[in-house]
């Protein structure tokens, strides 16, 4: 990447933010459902992150281990468990279906 592309793309987040806070965030306080709609977009992109990190390798859709270490978390979450008992049971899910 040559020193102007980088300073491109500097300039281009820096007036991105800029717009987000000076222009965007009084757009959005005059529309109530506007706004609830831009504060689930964080969650929506977050969510696909995980899934796409989670099933796919080399591009193609793969099902394993990771899906049930998975499974276990969307549940122990759904009951409200703590932050690292859902971790841990995750990945001892997950590493047990491995190890056979």
């Amino acid at each position: 990447m040559t020193w102007a592309a980088a300073v491109f793309l500097m300039l281009g987040v820096a007036g991105q933010r800029l717009f987000g806070m000076f222009v965007a965030g009084s757009l959005l306080a005059r529309r109530p459902l506007s706004r609830s709609f831009a504060d689930l977009v964080p969650v929506a992109v977050v969510a696909a992150l995980v899934a796409q990190l989670t099933f796919s390798r080399a591009g193609s859709l793969e099902i394993d281990a990771r899906l049930a270490g998975m499974a276990v978390a969307a549940v122990l979450v759904w009951r409200r468990a703590p932050f690292a008992v859902v971790v841990v049971a995750a990945a001892a899910t997950a590493a047990g279906l491995r190890a056979f």
